[in-house]
């Protein structure tokens, strides 16, 4: 029986469901030890409740953005899910470790409602082909439309190579802002600002 991380996701959604919570991402590394790593947060509505409790900006970060979950609910989560893996079998043989934890600050962004939530923040993105001669960017997102998104430059300092593409992007585009296709986007992760 071959590892099915879509059967996976989804069986981790119901579980998650259950306890206000909402699947991130889900990743499985093989070899010795195996792992299947599930990455939870609070869904939208115990996320708004969070924010409406710490009066909407916790160190500048916009409460909203903010993954809320808590060692208990990692916990709570891992004893249900865990069960649950055991006993549809859906990671066959024996050995291997569940890890559950939040996505962390520098989450992936992974669709476009992620895209759109974290719209104002800084992020560094890795494209498919080149922009502008390059496919590794860094900047803040100020723009999120349903084809691209747009990075602002001047918001980090860049380096190597992103320093000439950002040079040779900003001729073309002198209000210092790059437009990237979303279907161009290899990865995307935020960056933490503090």
């Amino acid at each position: 029986m071959a590892l099915n991380l879509d059967q996976i996701r989804a069986a981790a959604q119901r579980v998650a469901a259950s306890h206000g919570l909402d699947v991130v991402d889900v990743e499985y590394r093989g070899g010795k030890p195996r792992a299947l790593c599930v990455y939870i947060e609070k869904n939208a509505e115990q996320r708004a409740r969070l924010a409406a409790e710490t009066g909407n900006a916790a160190n500048g970060i916009a409460a909203e953005q903010l993954s809320g979950v808590t060692h208990d609910d990692c916990t709570a989560f891992s004893r249900d899910f865990g069960t649950l893996l055991d006993v549809e079998d859906l990671v066959p043989g024996a050995e291997y470790t569940l890890e559950v934890s939040s996505p962390g600050l520098d989450r992936k962004l992974h669709t476009l409602a992620d895209f759109q939530r974290f719209a104002g923040s800084l992020v560094k993105l890795q494209t498919y082909e080149p922009v502008a001669g390059n496919r590794h960017w860094q900047g803040r997102l100020t723009q999120v439309g349903d084809q691209a998104v747009m990075l602002d430059l001047s918001a980090l300092k860049q380096k190597g190579k992103s320093r000439k593409a950002a040079a040779k992007a900003n001729q073309e585009n002198p209000d210092r802002g790059i437009e990237i296709g979303i279907a161009n986007i290899e990865k995307a992760n935020l960056i933490p600002e503090f």
